[in-house]
């Protein structure tokens, strides 16, 4: 493709795990969006010497080790950008704006993605993205609900889908509205599994579409301050959350369940293979338990997703 730009981009952390992010000029493409350090490879050169090139010429540092962390390809409309994402793991000097652009240590909590260009969202929704996914599951009454809902969070979770398909749809607004207040005391993020009509009358922040919903709806069905999560089993379902762009992707099944027994998984190579056919954050679902989580970063996933291994605790 004549008109990809190859970019190696590094991410910096300081001690406070704030990351480093430089403002783009004004008169560049993507100008006056803020940015993740490091510039394009030339022709010929490795993307590590890019790096160490581009961190000395744009914040006056000197790369000493860095790892892989991911890649991403994104369509501009008049370009197409290939990300090479390393994190820095040392560096000496202290970095400043050594072309006159403005720096500065972020929290990563508080990047704004509508300050980004495209192409970095993803970047972004990985690093705030936490490794353990929740679906909840089967529950006797509300008290038992709330009770496993806020035992989950108290152990450390932190982004839940609420999955919730025998209630009524009053009777799952209802419990949004009390799970919603769950979550945000204790911080975390609430993707409900339920219709875009319904999700609007809540103030979750995101909405989960099952595979059968991927296919229903003209464009994505929610805003870019909303997350919007999807199952996938397919590389076909994968284009179509693309289309939708979908923030995260649920990839399943990975392993047989207990609720599909003589289901077999796609097992680790095929959850792989599927995988790199996206830049969104997968998780990987199905069978899972805290245990997979290594393999599952491994082949490239966010992390997990799982109901037993997580409503159950």
């Amino acid at each position: 493709m004549s008109n990809l730009v190859h970019v190696a981009v590094a991410l910096i952390f300081n001690q406070h795990n704030d990351v480093l992010i430089a403002l783009r000029a004004k008169s560049a493409h993507q100008g006056g969006l803020w940015e993740f350090p490091g510039g394009k490879v030339e022709a010929g050169e490795r993307v590590q010497a890019a790096l160490k090139r581009e961190l000395a010429e744009e914040l006056g540092i000197e790369l000493k080790t860095a790892r892989p962390y991911k890649v991403i390809q994104h369509k501009y409309s008049d370009k197409s950008v290939r990300l090479d994402v390393w994190v820095v793991e040392s560096f000496s000097g202290t970095p400043c704006g050594a072309e006159g652009q403005q720096i500065k240590w972020q929290p990563i909590h508080q990047l704004n993605m509508n300050e980004f260009p495209q192409a970095n969202r993803s970047i972004i929704h990985s690093l705030q993205l936490p490794e353990k996914y929740m679906i909840t599951g089967a529950f006797e009454n509300t008290a038992d609900f709330i009770s496993r809902l806020e035992s989950s969070l108290q152990k450390g979770l932190s982004l839940v889908q609420m999955r919730c398909k025998k209630l009524t749809d009053a009777g799952f607004l209802s419990l949004a509205q009390q799970a919603q207040l769950i979550c945000k005391q204790y911080n975390a993020t609430l993707l409900l599994n339920t219709t875009p009509h319904i999700f609007h009358q809540t103030k979750a922040s995101g909405l989960h579409l099952n595979s059968q919903q991927l296919y229903s709806l003209p464009g994505r069905p929610v805003d870019n301050t909303a997350l919007l999560s999807v199952s996938c089993h397919t590389e076909a379902d994968i284009k179509q959350a693309e289309y939708l762009a979908a923030d995260i992707i649920l990839l399943s099944p990975v392993k047989e369940t207990t609720s599909h027994p003589g289901v077999r998984g796609i097992g680790w190579t095929g959850f792989s293979a599927l995988r790199e056919k996206t830049d969104v954050p997968v998780y990987a679902l199905g069978g899972m338990a805290c245990s997979d989580i290594d393999d599952a970063k491994l082949k490239g996933a966010q992390g997990i997703a799982a109901i037993s291994s997580f409503w159950n605790i």
